[in-house]
């Protein structure tokens, strides 16, 4: 039976401020040890036994003696805080320069080739939450059929409308139009089309979301699997993250339909990588400093991690991990320069610290050994480790 691996991306989900954490504004920022705090302690008894409180000091997560994994934690060493630069770390890619981002809004003279290629006029052009701009916007973009766009702190041009004012297919093929605009010198990292329905004063943003990511500027290990013919799956944004490149995924609507997916991909018979992303914790409960929710969506998690570990094959490695922080404690309500997990659980991994690994790459070329492919990326495989447990 061919050997698995899935990589499971807590989305947001870091454990604690990285080294250069002040040059991005992130200083003190810590989402699972500030969560802790915020909550009086978490109750995560299952991510406890595979040895999450060995990674860092998280209030009612106790250290254990024994844990059922291996444990560590990856720093980031791309430039930038956003999910396309963690996922395409983890995939082996660094990036030396930040995804540029638009504080200000982004230039007359593109908002107004985007009214030319869509139709449609613009209203918005600022930083802002999702749910505040179409509270603020909605009714007048109801009224006119004016697209509503908006950016935030990451490296987005976000584009807004209501289901029964734009149809989700001419929503889709304004923000292609948009997708195939921002590239060098602007490269902007993802286009996200975003749907809302309702009316005003009681809009609400539909499960129709849709990434258009930058596609990556060289090769990855979902590539390095494509050459060598192994079968890549996705669960969640992963594949829009990717613009589509090496790899499909299964669209889901939330953490709950998501673990879903993952268990039915774990007890079927395809071999290969799983690449899944988890999305709740960050865009429901980082982005709106939502503790509590933030909380739920951990116990949820914790939960089903049981029923994970049970579905596991004995050549399969499941590693649990995130793409960047997002504590939901501090004032900010962005992405932050984090450390994130490394948890190692399946029946090949003996109970070892894997230490601060220097870059989020060393996943990525550790699944590549241990599915047999030459890996092109950067980082270094810790596979040997895991194997002997010293």
């Amino acid at each position: 039976m061919r050997r698995r691996a899935v990589i499971l991306v807590l989305d947001g989900v870091g454990v604690g401020a990285a080294p250069d954490a002040a040059d991005y504004g992130d200083s003190g920022s810590d989402t699972l040890g500030n969560l802790a705090r915020a909550r009086g302690g978490l109750s995560l008894p299952n991510l406890a036994a595979a040895g999450l409180g060995n990674i860092a000091s998280i209030a009612g997560v106790a250290p254990t003696a024994a844990p059922q994994g291996a444990w560590g934690k990856m720093r980031p060493a791309s430039a930038g805080k956003d999910s396309t630069t963690g996922h395409w770390e983890i995939a082996g890619l660094h990036l030396k320069r930040a995804f540029p981002t638009y504080p200000h809004g982004f230039p007359r003279e593109l908002l107004d080739r985007f009214s030319r290629e869509t139709g449609r006029g613009v209203i918005g052009n600022v930083p802002a939450s999702g749910t505040e701009i179409i509270a603020r916007l909605g009714a007048e973009h109801e009224a006119t059929g004016k697209l509503i766009v908006y950016t935030s702190a990451d490296s987005v041009f976000q584009v807004a409308a209501h289901e029964a004012v734009v149809p989700l297919e001419e929503l889709y093929v304004a923000c292609e139009a948009a997708r195939a605009m921002l590239v060098a010198p602007h490269d902007v990292s993802r286009v996200i089309a975003r749907p809302f329905v309702g009316q005003p004063g009681a809009y609400v943003r539909t499960d129709n979301r849709r990434d258009f990511a930058l596609a990556p500027p060289d090769e990855t290990l979902l590539d390095d699997l494509a050459a060598a013919g192994v079968p890549r799956a996705g669960v969640g944004k992963v594949d829009d993250l990717f613009a589509g490149r090496a790899l499909r995924a299964r669209h889901t609507r939330g953490n709950t339909e998501g673990i879903q997916a993952i268990l039915e991909w774990l007890r079927g018979e395809q071999g290969g990588l799983l690449f899944a992303n988890l999305v709740d914790f960050d865009t429901l409960y980082g982005h709106r400093n939502d503790p509590a929710g933030f909380e739920g969506a951990l116990r949820e998690f914790d939960h089903a991690l049981p029923a994970i570990r049970s579905a596991l094959r004995e050549d399969d490695l499941l590693f649990i991990t995130a793409d960047h922080g997002n504590d939901p404690t501090t004032p900010s309500t962005d992405h932050a320069r984090e450390y994130v997990p490394l948890l190692a659980l399946g029946a090949p991994v003996h109970a070892v610290s894997l230490g601060e690994r220097g870059t989020f790459s060393d996943l990525g070329a550790t699944v590549a050994e241990w599915l047999n492919v030459g890996f092109r990326g950067r980082g270094a495989s810790f596979l040997p480790l895991l194997e002997r447990g010293h």
